[in-house]
């Protein structure tokens, strides 16, 4: 029964949301549900089943933690040195920032690092070396262990780490290190390799709002450690599976401690006002979702979305991957929602946003800017919008059509701290923040865990 009604589910939200193809996987107390919906892609359609390959996203970011812990575990790093003890070669804006960053603040994202850096540095094995020595281009968001700020190249710096501590490149380490072990066989880097297996193309809405597939396909290998791993929601769930246990592989070998588990999984460092969670753990985000407390990680690439949800007390993990932008988002958050209720009676709600006011607004309106996005806040008639656009040096960098959002409605929350809450379109249900100088300015706005300076006011 439960079966059917995620399908049907699945396929009514695939069609709300204009998702050519998604699958979902849900593990409950010793037994696994799936659900699957659509079309590979909408030039080449085959069916979307359980195996499809979906590109990962930032999930991968959980497996690249793994991998460096394993090695933390065996002597080979030390979570708490310098960062420049592994990678010599790296440079910063901020000399002094070098002996400051440690695997430890890359891994909960206090390093002070910014997003990342729009740049290809090609597909051979020097991919991720010579990335780490562009990084003096990179501008700082704080001191490192000030506060939390994602960044995607904080995480491709890991990827570093990894390959000076193993002497191989971060593509083999992390199937030596994870994913032979776990047995996780449809889970992939290489564009060559995933080819061979039914894969899911990426969907951007051409003029008319239709589906059309994204090219080119993967991302620079450069990006990996943060992003690059394709797989299938069996596979996830597998890997759900081993979130759940103790740090053993199915086989009865060790990969990490419980202790090493139990760190990854719990707070390390509070987030304020975020969708995301409550708190970052190592690296996984840790919320407390109707008094119930979960850790997971989402993910996406240009045109693929997924998500990941692990609630231990009830022995429950979910999976769900979509193929297109911008329906991918909510899509994947409104089959969590509905898994988590049905399955558990845990329902997500999201705050109540205050009636606008338009004096206390006054003080947000503005632009703000990272090296990818340019955001504007505005007012609208009786309500502030939140316009996100992508800078024309990312259009570039992807290589991508990439369509813009249509500005959200942006609505403060009766809670300290400049608290906001997008209550419309792809990002909605999306939380975050505003900061203020010492002398009471804005400074700068939070978005999904990332902070936007504020460049115009």
């Amino acid at each position: 029964m439960i079966h059917s009604e995620l399908n049907r589910f699945l396929e009514q939200a695939a069609e709300e949301f204009r998702i050519p193809g998604s699958a979902v996987a849900v593990w409950h107390a010793g037994s696994e549900t799936y659900a699957s919906s659509g079309v590979t892609g909408v030039e080449n359609p085959l069916a979307v089943d359980s195996g499809t390959l979906f590109q990962l996203g930032s999930i991968t970011k959980t497996y690249t933690a793994t991998a460096l812990l394993r090695l933390v575990e065996d002597g080979r790093v030390d979570l708490d040195a310098p960062v420049v003890r592994y990678v010599p070669e790296l440079r910063l804006k901020d000399e002094g920032a070098r002996e400051k960053i440690t695997p430890r603040r890359l891994l909960n994202h206090t390093a002070g690092l910014d997003w990342n850096l729009l740049t290809h540095t090609g597909d051979g094995d020097d991919a991720l070396e010579r990335l780490v020595r562009s990084m003096g281009e990179l501008d700082m968001i704080g001191e490192p262990g000030e506060r939390a700020s994602y960044s995607q190249i904080g995480f491709n710096l890991i990827g570093r780490i990894i390959e000076n501590a193993t002497g191989s490149t971060y593509e083999e380490a992390v199937s030596e290190l994870v994913l032979d072990p776990l047995s996780l066989d449809r889970t992939f880097f290489e564009p060559s390799t995933v080819m061979t297996h039914r894969f899911s193309q990426s969907h951007n809405p051409d003029e008319g709002g239709e589906p059309a597939v994204v090219r080119p396909w993967a991302l620079p290998r450069n990006n990996r450690p943060g992003g690059g791993l394709v797989s299938s929601v069996e596979d996830q769930l597998k890997w759900a599976r081993f979130q759940l246990g103790d740090g053993t592989a199915p086989d009865g070998t060790r990969l990490l401690t419980a202790a090493t588990m139990r760190l990854m999984q719990g707070p390390t460092v509070e987030l304020r006002a975020s969708a995301l969670g409550d708190a970052i753990g190592m690296p996984w985000f840790v919320r407390d979702i109707d008094g119930v407390r979960s850790f997971g990680h989402a993910g996406s690439s240009d045109g693929q979305y997924g998500d990941l949800l692990i609630v231990p007390e009830h022995d429950f993990a979910v999976v769900s991957v979509a193929n297109a932008n911008p329906g991918g988002l909510p899509f994947n958050r409104a089959v969590v929602r509905w898994t988590l209720e049905r399955f558990l009676g845990v329902v997500d709600r999201d705050p109540e946003p205050l009636p606008y006011d338009a004096d206390r607004m006054a003080d947000f309106l503005g632009e703000y800017e990272n090296d990818a996005f340019h955001v504007v806040i505005a007012e609208a008639g009786r309500k502030a919008t939140m316009e996100v656009v992508l800078k024309p040096e990312m259009r570039e960098a992807m290589g991508a059509e990439v369509p813009d959002y249509e500005p959200f409605s942006l609505g403060l929350l009766d809670r300290p701290g400049d608290e906001y809450l997008l209550t419309d379109g792809a990002f909605e249900g999306q939380r975050g923040f505003f900061t203020r100088g010492e002398d009471g300015s804005v400074t700068g706005v939070d978005l999904a865990g990332r902070l936007f300076p504020r460049v115009r006011g």
